[in-house]
C-alpha cells in the first residue's frame, strides 16, 4: 500500500480535536495539517479522528459511544497499529458481507479472514480491491476452518439462517445452535485466546452454548465471550433522537437484559443527554425497540431480515474490541456476557472493554430504575432464564 506523503489534507465533519466531534461545523470540511500522515490511503483517511475516538466509527458516524462519565485517561491518540487479525465466520451471508466490508475499513486490522461453506471466494476477491490496509483471505468449508482461525485475535460469528416472516427467534434455535456449536469448537481448538463475538440468533441461547463448548474444551474465558447486542443500542439511540429531536451524536441509551423481544430493555430513564418522557412515549419507544427486528422483517416482505443495521452494529462492536486490544482505556459497550448483576448467569449490560476482554460490568445502570423499568426487568427474567437454560441443555446433550 502506497504511503500518503501530503502535508495537509481535508478531513470531513468527523474530525475531532477532543473527545467531542460535535463541536465542529457539520457542513464544512476542515483542513488539518500534519508533519506526517499514517502510511495508508483510502476510505479511512476521510474519517480520521485525532482524539479519543480513533476509529472509522467516529462519534459523528455511529451516533454515540458508551463512555465513562469522567476519565483521567490520556486521549486515545493518533497512532494507528494495524496489527490485528479478524475472522468472520459466515462471511458470504446477508450480514457477513456488509460486516466484512466495514471491518475491512478499520485501520486496526492487518488481516481479514473470511469463512463460509460456499460463495466466499467472490466476496473476498471483491473486498480485496478496496484500498484499505488489511489483507483479505478466503476459506471455504470445514476442511479450511482451522487455517482460517489460526492466530486470530477476534472471531465474529454471524453464521446461520436469517429470520423470516412469521418466524420467531426461537424457531431459529435448532439450526443455528448446531452451527454455533461446530464453529466454537473450532475456535477452541485453533485460537482459544481470541475475543469471540456471537451474532447468530437466538443470542440468548447461542452465547450459553458457546460458553459450554469452551468449558468442555477447557479453554473458557468469560472475559472474552460476547453476545453482540449493539444493534439494540443503535436502534434505541436512533429512535430516541428522532422522537425527541435530539442531535444523534449526543444520544446514549443503555440497553440491558437479552437480545429478543421483551428481554430487550432500554433504560430510557438513563438516557444521555437527560430527557423527559411521558408514560406513553416510554411505552411506545420500549415496544418499538423490542420489536424493531420484526419491523424490518415485515418491511422486507420475505426478502430478508435486519442485515445492514446488524452489520453496522456488529462492526461497531468489533471496532470497540480492537480499540481496547490496542490500548484505548475508555471503551464501553453493551453486551450479553456472563454476569453477576442479576440471578441469571448471563445478562446484557454496559461493560468496559480492555486488552484482556471484559474489564468491568457497569452496575449503575441497574440502580435507581423507574417503576416501569423495574417491572419490565422482573418480567423479562423468566423468558431469558428459559433461553439460557435451553442453550446450556443443548450444548450438554449426549451426541447421537
Amino acid at each position: 500500500m502506497a504511503a500518503t506523503t501530503a502535508s495537509s489534507f481535508s478531513i470531513g465533519s468527523t474530525v475531532s480535536y477532543s473527545s467531542r466531534a460535535s463541536s465542529l461545523p457539520q457542513s464544512k470540511a476542515q483542513v488539518v495539517k500534519f508533519n506526517s500522515v499514517p502510511s495508508f490511503t483510502g476510505l479511512r483517511s476521510t474519517s480520521l479522528i485525532c482524539g479519543q475516538d480513533s476509529s472509522f466509527f467516529s462519534k459523528a458516524v455511529r451516533g454515540s459511544v458508551m463512555r465513562s462519565q469522567t476519565s483521567d485517561k490520556k486521549p486515545y491518540g493518533f497512532k494507528i497499529n494495524a496489527s490485528y487479525k479478524v475472522a468472520v465466520l459466515g462471511a458470504a451471508g446477508g450480514i457477513g458481507q456488509p460486516l466484512s466490508l466495514l471491518i475491512k475499513m478499520s485501520p486496526l486490522v492487518s488481516t481479514l479472514h473470511l469463512y463460509d461453506i460456499a460463495n466466499v471466494k467472490g466476496v473476498a476477491a471483491d473486498l480485496s480491491h478496496c484500498n484499505t490496509p488489511s489483507q483479505v483471505r478466503d476459506f471455504t468449508g470445514p476442511s479450511e476452518l482451522a487455517d482460517c482461525l489460526k492466530d486470530v485475535n477476534v472471531v465474529v460469528i454471524p453464521a446461520g439462517v436469517p429470520r423470516k416472516p412469521g418466524m420467531t427467534r426461537d424457531d431459529l434455535f435448532n439450526i443455528n445452535a448446531n452451527i454455533v456449536k461446530t464453529l466454537v469448537e473450532a475456535v477452541a481448538d485453533n485460537c482459544p485466546n481470541a475475543f469471540i463475538h456471537i451474532i447468530s440468533n437466538p443470542v440468548n441461547s447461542t452465547v450459553p452454548i458457546a460458553a459450554e463448548v469452551l468449558k468442555q474444551k477447557g479453554v473458557y474465558d468469560p472475559k472474552k465471550l460476547f453476545g453482540v447486542t449493539t444493534l439494540d443500542v443503535v436502534r434505541a439511540n436512533t429512535f430516541v433522537s428522532q422522537k425527541k429531536n435530539l442531535k444523534l451524536i449526543d444520544v446514549d441509551v443503555p440497553v440491558i437484559g437479552g437480545h429478543a423481544g421483551i428481554t430487550i430493555l432500554p433504560i430510557l430513564s438513563k438516557t444521555k443527554p437527560s430527557v423527559n418522557f411521558t408514560d406513553e412515549e416510554i411505552q411506545e419507544l420500549t415496544v418499538r425497540i423490542q420489536n424493531a427486528g420484526t419491523e424490518v422483517v415485515d418491511a422486507k416482505a420475505g426478502a430478508g431480515s435486519a442485515t445492514l443495521s446488524m452489520a453496522y452494529a456488529a462492526a461497531r462492536f468489533v471496532e470497540s474490541s480492537l480499540r481496547a486490544l490496542d490500548g484505548d482505556g475508555d471503551v464501553y459497550e453493551c453486551s450479553f456476557v456472563e454476569s453477576t448483576l442479576t440471578d441469571l448467569p448471563f445478562f446484557a449490560s454496559r461493560i468496559k472493554l480492555g486488552k484482556n476482554g471484559l474489564e468491568a460490568v457497569i452496575e449503575s445502570d441497574l440502580q435507581g430504575l423507574t417503576e416501569y423499568e423495574q417491572k419490565a426487568l422482573d418480567a423479562l427474567k423468566t423468558e431469558l432464564k428459559a433461553s439460557i437454560e435451553k442453550g446450556i441443555a443443548f450444548a450438554n446433550k449426549p451426541a447421537n
